[in-house]
């Protein structure tokens, strides 16, 4: 069985994928933000799939310098080693990389971006036998996002505070169950036919926050336009032609949200 180094399993996504894996016996090793890098890179060898989840994940994070050494250098670090021992790398890539019109709108989304062109560069050329597959994922919900505080999805904030201030004109997301992203990574470790690049993972749907609330049954009002920041994304949706071949989300938005809800009653979080 394939032995997967796994980065960011304190995080939300990393945490839900740890606890998958060892559910399906799978023989892993995990990292934090707290190692030094050069322990990742010594159990990085030949028959290893490098699983890459960590990451500074705040969107607004102010420091650009520190979330692009984060997020992009130590990245590299852990491609080039991942590549010189022949492995395949699933990389957690972000919708941020799309921003306006392609283009990422703020450092974070620049940040994901540079790391995941690095990747299929890097393994895209000299027919590379490895593969590297860049997830983007979009908005994640689901158990377990409570540490993430204001970085947590609409959903838990609004079955947390019981109701929620919103943007208004009616922003929409691709809300994406993080139990269809777990099952994206395992899709993309298991299938030898998805070859380099980036993939959409999302549910293929815009749906407003107010939709969100109304299934939730969570009260809501509206905030000043003023206080939207520059460069907030109004829309976002996965492309179904950018999705992993064979591929797709099993769960609807409301099938989702209603299990997250019971979920959310009897665990808190």
């Amino acid at each position: 069985m394939t032995k997967i180094v796994l980065t960011g399993h304190l995080g939300f996504i990393g945490g839900r994928l740890m606890c998958e894996f060892k559910r399906r016996g799978y023989d892993i090793l995990c990292f934090d933000s707290d190692c030094d890098i050069s322990d990742i890179t010594n159990e990085i060898r030949c028959g290893v799939t490098l699983i890459h989840q960590g990451a500074i994940s705040d969107t607004q994070y102010e420091d650009s310098s520190g979330l692009m050494f984060n997020n992009y250098e130590v990245s590299k670090i852990l491609f080039d080693a991942a590549y010189d021992s022949g492995c395949n790398v699933i990389y957690a890539s972000s919708a941020a990389s799309y921003g306006h019109s392609g283009v990422p709108s703020n450092i974070y989304g620049w940040s994901k971006y540079c790391a995941e062109q690095y990747g299929i560069a890097l393994y895209g050329g000299c027919g590379c036998d490895s593969s590297f597959v860049a997830l983007r994922y979009f908005n994640v919900f689901g158990s377990g996002e409570s540490h993430k505080k204001n970085m947590s999805s609409i959903a838990y904030r609004a079955m947390r505070d019981g109701r929620m201030t919103l943007f208004p004109g009616k922003p929409k997301r691709d809300f994406i169950y993080i139990k269809d992203v777990i099952d994206a990574n395992l899709h993309a470790m298991n299938k030898n036919d998805i070859s380099t690049g980036y993939y959409d993972v999302g549910s293929g749907s815009s749906h407003s926050f107010e939709e969100v609330c109304n299934i939730l049954g969570v009260e809501y009002d509206y905030c000043h336009e003023s206080v939207i920041p520059e460069g907030y994304q109004f829309i976002t949706k996965s492309s179904k032609d950018k999705w992993m071949p064979g591929w797709n989300p099993k769960y609807s938005l409301r099938a989702a949200l209603l299990e997250y809800k019971k979920e959310f009653q009897k665990n808190g979080k």
